[in-house]
């Protein structure tokens, strides 16, 4: 049953965990808040404005392995307690655009202001100060540590640093985001999550464009690593796609693919055998795919052997893809897709 409505809430909107102080009694707001943010990003103090009520209302919505929040306040001040994190998922980065108003943040040192249309990222459990002399609002990103790291070696060295929105990337990237939090009502939860991972890529490339020279990989391990991931993508279909194959297509040796992917926690071919385990997964929950077999959908993405492709399935996501496609199919029927 579980996994009937999650299968039903895919084909629906996003919905978002409405949180607001204008739901809580004026006396009580303060302690609320503070509350609510020890709760769903870091422990802090609050320093509420002097010449104006307490405001700030947050939409958070969960978008695959990212959360995406909408945030308006008016002005508040926010200071990070060097603590432990209260919960395993603000193990993160936070990756912020600033939609209006005026936002100062300092971290490891650094001092980042920023104008709307900005972006900056900042280390959750790190101590941290965020000072908004007046009202704003904002997106903030929530990127798991491991993630992010697996993307970029380094980003510990690019929280409080500003990326432009005005041009480049930089500008690229604030305007995915924006546009993806501006239409996520107009877009199902399937639909919407696929939209995660290109979100994350384009939020990479644009703090590499900041990111200090010292803190890169060598430029020859950097290349290399994206080169493999590169070239897995493209050849994932593929139906004998090996370690051979890819180092002949790299140009690299099979034992150095595995020293590079080692230090990312992972091997070639494990990587070779998760992304694919994504792409069926994400297929068989597009109701566009639904007339697919499920053994068309796991030929499409190198699998073979579909006994050992269900199990695999069934670990990784809990449910069988066929159940997971039938779950599917009667939720669009129901929805009146």
């Amino acid at each position: 049953m579980k996994s009937h409505d999650a299968a039903t809430n895919s084909l629906q909107p996003p919905r978002a965990v409405h949180l607001s102080t204008e739901d809580i009694s004026p006396w009580h707001r303060h302690e609320w808040l503070k509350e609510v943010i020890g709760k769903e990003y870091a422990h802090v103090d609050i320093t509420p404005p002097r010449d104006m009520p307490l405001l700030n209302e947050m939409d958070i919505y969960t978008w695959n392995q990212l959360r995406l929040s909408c945030i308006r306040s008016n002005a508040i001040k926010l200071k990070r307690l060097p603590q432990e994190p209260l919960h395993t998922s603000q193990d993160a980065y936070f990756g912020v655009v600033l939609l209006s108003g005026e936002y100062m943040l300092e971290q490891s040192g650094r001092e980042v202001f920023l104008k709307p249309g900005d972006m900056t990222i900042y280390d959750a459990t790190r101590p941290h100060h965020i000072s908004c002399p007046g009202s704003f609002t904002k997106l903030i990103v929530s990127i798991p540590r491991g993630l992010l790291r697996q993307k970029l070696a380094g980003v510990e060295h690019c929280t409080a640093m500003k990326i432009p929105g005005s041009q480049g990337i930089g500008a690229v990237a604030a305007d995915f985001l924006r546009t993806s939090a501006s239409q996520v009502s107009s877009m199902s939860q399937a639909a919407f999550d696929a939209l995660s991972d290109n979100a994350l890529d384009l939020f990479t490339l644009a703090l590499q464009t900041i990111s200090p020279p010292a803190s890169q990989m060598p430029r020859s391990r950097s290349l290399s690593l994206y080169t493999i991931r590169s070239t897995v993508e493209n050849h994932l279909t593929h139906p004998q796609l090996d370690s051979l194959m890819i180092a002949q297509a790299t140009g690299l040796s099979s034992r150095y693919i595995n020293e590079l992917l080692a230090a990312e926690q992972t091997s070639l071919m494990r990587y070779v055998w998760e992304r694919r385990l994504d792409k069926a997964h994400q297929d068989i929950r597009n109701a566009s795919m639904t007339g697919l077999a499920v053994s068309d959908i796991a030929m499409k993405w190198g699998f073979n052997d579909l006994s050992h492709f269900s199990r695999a399935f069934k670990r990784r996501f809990g449910a069988s893809p066929r159940a997971l496609k039938n779950q599917t199919q009667a939720a669009k029927t129901e929805s009146g897709a």
